[in-house]
């Protein structure tokens, strides 16, 4: 019986040890987080300054794009206006 006792004391003490480490282990990352803080706000306008330029890349790609289409809807209206003569006239 009293080795029943000593075996749950025992893992009564484990459980609060692993407690203890998870608790100094979730202070420890809250700290690191913290700590890094400053660093990030340092960072954001040299992210701001990616994000701008990939959305002026994005709008001048889509541009070029917009810009060679109209040229082949032209070309496409232009080749397919006999056929839709004929048609209508038959």
């Amino acid at each position: 019986m009293e080795l029943l006792v000593v075996l749950a004391g025992l893992v009564v003490a484990g459980m609060v040890c692993i407690g203890v480490v998870v608790a100094l282990a979730s202070v420890a990352a809250f700290v690191i987080k913290l700590a890094l803080v400053p660093i990030k706000l340092l960072m954001l306008p040299f992210i701001l300054v990616v994000v701008l330029v990939k959305f002026a890349l994005l709008i001048a790609i889509g541009s070029v794009l917009l810009a060679l289409l109209i040229p082949l809807a032209v070309l496409a209206i232009l080749v397919a206006a006999p056929f839709v003569l004929l048609s209508a006239a038959v």
